[in-house]
């Protein structure tokens, strides 16, 4: 399994960068997990960022330089994201790298931040947009803690009952599940949520029954959901055994296209916050990626990472174009993108000196008959006491 993931990051190399390896080149590292825990999402995100990669080189590159993308597949494990990363400095030279999930953006802030390496990630906890903390880390979506406020402040806005309503919150007992908890349970307090319970479900759960017996007695309204689409579905089945009826919202990671195949009708009725278009949404990006895929639909975790891409490059170009493409004038590039559209795929991105936060966007879409189905964009204010957290 190892070999063939470099041997296919070899391929994408050598795909991307073509004929034009011998010449300059801007080489970008990218570190995805193609057979760890998080793979279900993270093979789609890599095959976006990488499809993005290929169509600006189609489009004059970089400066006329294309882009030289190194892939590795560090399988959701730290300690091969660090090993990787000490390739891509030390021996392929990178300007910036397209990270991943909590495991490997966590452990190299840091490293990013001491090497002056900008680092476009997937991991979108809201510490990482304090400049103050991780100067290099940027990302394209609303942070985990946002998007909980955007949900919350659109049920709340549609409560009908005078009683207050009712929230729990399952996540896996891991970083990436953890980390918008407080801000999510301190913004239901101030709306007049009552928080009624938590419970802890693993990524790859194969059952959730026992949490949702605890859950059904506590008669929640809403349950937010911080896994990933398996554990989702899992979640979802088991509520749907018991006839616990609720409405649960998840995570940008916890509902996709895939989830209609794992959950069946249980995933009706559910929530998804998302950051970005769904396949088929008519946006100008959409007809780009749909030449591309040839039709074939994608997951919108694919979009975001195209997205992602678009982001990084256009940093890329605005450094190029004042001088040499070093670590600190690709941060300063970025740092001036003010409502940067990546083709309609995400809501605007603006970066700050003092504040990374991409936009304070969340679109919600509802599971409706096997498909996501768009209801709402919360756009929340950019308040200086939520940065970071």
């Amino acid at each position: 399994m190892k070999r063939m993931a470099q041997l296919l990051a070899l391929a994408w190399t050598l795909t991307l960068a073509g004929p034009a390896l011998a010449q300059e080149t801007v080489n970008i590292g990218l570190l995805s997990d193609l057979s760890g825990p998080t793979s279900a999402v993270g093979v789609p995100y890599s095959e976006g960022v990488k499809d993005a990669a290929k169509y600006l080189n189609e489009n004059g590159g970089i400066a006329g330089k294309p882009i030289n993308l190194i892939e590795v597949d560090y399988a959701y494990n730290a300690q091969q994201a660090l090993a990787a990363y000490k390739r891509f400095t030390s021996q392929d030279k990178i300007v910036a790298l397209q990270g991943w999930g909590t495991q490997d953006t966590e452990a190299l802030t840091k490293f990013v931040g001491k090497d002056q390496i900008p680092t476009l990630s997937a991991s979108y906890s809201a510490h990482l947009t304090d400049p103050a903390k991780a100067p290099y880390n940027f990302f394209v979506a609303a942070d985990y803690s946002t998007q909980i406020r955007g949900a919350l402040k659109y049920f709340k806005a549609n409560w009908k009952e005078s009683r207050p309503p009712k929230v729990a919150f399952v996540y896996p007992d891991h970083p990436y599940g953890l980390v918008p908890i407080p801000a999510a349970k301190e913004y239901a307090k101030e709306l007049g949520f009552e928080i009624v319970g938590d419970e802890t479900v693993a990524l790859n759960a194969m059952d959730a029954m026992a949490q949702m017996l605890r859950l059904q007695k506590l008669a929640p309204d809403y349950v937010w959901i911080g896994g990933t689409t398996p554990s989702a579905a899992v979640i979802m089945k088991d509520a749907q055994k018991l006839g616990f009826k609720t409405t649960f919202f998840c995570n940008i990671w916890g509902v996709d296209e895939s989830l209609f195949k794992l959950a069946g009708d249980a995933a009706n009725g559910a929530y998804s916050l998302q950051t970005a278009v769904v396949y088929g949404q008519k946006v100008p990006g959409m007809a780009v990626i749909e030449k591309m895929t040839g039709g074939a639909p994608k997951m919108t975790h694919y979009i975001r990472g195209f997205a992602s891409m678009l982001v990084m490059a256009e940093g890329l170009k605005k450094a190029a174009a004042k001088g040499p493409l070093t670590g600190p004038a690709i941060k300063d590039a970025l740092e001036t993108l003010r409502d940067y559209d990546p083709m309609g795929l995400t809501p605007p991105i603006s970066f700050f000196p003092n504040d990374h936060r991409p936009n304070m966007a969340v679109i919600i879409y509802k599971v409706e008959g096997g498909k996501m189905v768009e209801t709402a964009t919360e756009t929340l204010e950019r308040k200086p006491e939520w940065l970071g957290k």
